[in-house]
């Protein structure tokens, strides 16, 4: 198993490909992805690589900006990627910064997403995550 990695430029596109499927797919209109932020800042690459590898599904998609990953998993709610991030955890023996934000409940576009994604990781985590402030000026 292993999730499918995709450029950080894309992001946004990734999430309007999601948002899409969603629409279409899930007339209830619950929880019909998460996307799970993770900061594996300070673990080596191969180890992370590995870690990718063992714990995310083919459907799962992964983006990152350096220690900063993003993952969009598809039909899974805030319980579930509470799991994978659990798992996370575990592989890597330490409590890893994390936060998780779904679709539609936490925004119903790729802006409203990105821009809570950001503002509840530095409220929360005291980590900016400048790396979306590219995305604000590009989706305006």
């Amino acid at each position: 198993m292993a999730g499918i990695h995709f450029s950080f430029d894309n992001f946004a596109e990734l999430l309007r490909l999601n948002i899409g499927i969603s629409d279409r797919l899930d007339e209830n209109r619950a929880e019909s992805f998460t996307i799970l932020y993770c900061d594996f800042s300070g673990i080596s690459q191969e180890v992370v690589d590995a870690s990718l590898k063992q714990i995310l599904r083919t459907s799962d998609a992964i983006v990152n900006h350096e220690g900063d990953y993003f993952f969009v998993l598809p039909y899974t709610d805030k319980y579930g990627a509470e799991i994978v991030k659990k798992i996370f955890d575990e592989f890597f023996a330490k409590f890893l910064k994390s936060f998780l934000l779904s679709y539609p409940v936490d925004g119903e576009t790729p802006e409203e997403i990105l821009s809570a994604m950001q503002d509840s990781t530095s409220l929360f985590l005291k980590n900016e995550l400048h790396c979306l402030d590219r995305f604000s000026k590009h989706l305006e």
